[in-house]
């Protein structure tokens, strides 16, 4: 009979993760914007709530896991085809949970199609960082010539009602946009290590904890620049150029951020602001 502690016998505990996917394209008909492909798979779910049809169709992102930690992997697809108009949010705030010793960052991927003459406005919620996250997005984007394109990810560094502080953390954001099969834009922002010290960095948040970067792609993009900036008063940066406009803010909370979000999201909407789950 062996000896050995019985802790010594036990398999190692194999964690569950989440995984989920969710695919919708729109098309138009008539004028109007109307679902023509929908998938679901795992803890990714889409819902299309009864909005102003007018103003194209809203998809709801849903992670029903209620978060993600390491090792979880989530796939969002997404596709305006010609003369079609969708806009992708989220239910809630999306949070990146701490992750356990030696796990694989969280994995989350977004790939956006739209075609000529179609709009599409990637506005998901803020995400949320906790302390000990390790998480990793790419962001991929697909367009044809004369389509417009809404992109903004924000993240809060903590929730300052609950008291939390993040002070060690690995967020890696990347995005790659293409333009007729050409590459016009790459982003990549990573966080990682001591995030405290480097929030507090000048050249990086300046001791914000709340953080946004906004990419709108338009034969538009570079008259609302000065618009764009006015409403970003000093809370950050804009620069336009070759039918694009991206700009990078920061607030010292949640609410600050959403406060200064919302007019600048308005304004690139043409006068529609954020889906109507960003008020309730």
């Amino acid at each position: 009979m062996d000896d050995a502690p019985f802790s010594l016998l036990r398999p190692p505990i194999r964690l569950q993760r989440a995984t989920g996917e969710g695919r919708v394209a729109v098309k138009s008909q008539g004028g109007v914007t109307c679902l023509d492909r929908l998938f679901q798979d795992g803890c990714g779910k889409i819902r299309l709530p009864r909005e102003d049809r007018d103003a194209g169709l809203t998809a709801v992102l849903i992670n029903s896991s209620g978060g993600v930690t390491g090792g979880d992997s989530l796939a969002w697809r997404a596709e305006a085809c010609a003369g079609a108009r969708l806009t992708v949010t989220t239910q809630a705030c999306e949070k990146l949970y701490r992750a356990a010793s030696g796990e694989p960052p969280a994995r989350i991927e977004a790939r956006l199609m739209v075609s000529a003459g179609a709009r599409l406005d990637w506005l998901p919620q803020e995400s949320i960082l906790f302390d000990g996250a390790s998480a990793e997005r790419r962001l991929e984007a697909d367009l044809d010539p004369g389509a417009e394109f809404l992109a903004l990810e924000a993240v809060l560094l903590g929730r300052t009602a609950m008291g939390e502080t993040v002070r060690r953390a690995h967020l890696a954001d990347r995005w790659r946009i293409r333009q007729g099969g050409r590459l016009i834009f790459a982003d990549d922002v990573r966080f990682s290590g001591d995030i405290a010290a480097l929030s507090a960095e000048p050249a990086a948040l300046g001791g914000a904890i709340a953080y946004a970067s906004l990419l709108f792609v338009s034969p538009r993009a570079e008259a609302l620049l000065p618009a764009v900036r006015l409403a970003l008063d000093q809370a950050g940066g804009a620069s336009a150029w070759g039918g694009k406009l991206f700009c990078r803010l920061t607030a010292p909370g949640g609410l600050e951020l959403r406060r200064r979000l919302i007019p600048i999201l308005t304004l690139l909407r043409g006068g529609q602001p954020p889906p109507r789950l960003w008020t309730l």
